[in-house]
């Protein structure tokens, strides 16, 4: 599998983790518990998920420009 397929995987774990994270965070609010970690728990995912969608949204136009240099 080529790096690139694995970021794409890595992407989409961490997509579903932050999207569980979120609910968590829902949960913990309309139950009215206060708790910090909960509400920062989705960050520990965010910002990888930030790093991977950066690169995914890049790949496109790297490949570009290294077609044009052909």
């Amino acid at each position: 599998m080529s790096s690139n397929m694995w970021i794409r995987q890595i992407h989409r774990w961490l997509s579903i983790a932050f999207t569980l994270a979120v609910i968590a965070n829902i949960v913990a609010l309309t139950m009215q518990i206060q708790a910090t970690w909960i509400g920062l728990l989705a960050f520990v995912p965010l910002i990888p998920l930030l790093a991977t969608g950066l690169y995914l949204f890049a790949l496109p136009y790297l490949g570009r420009s290294s077609e044009a240099r052909l």
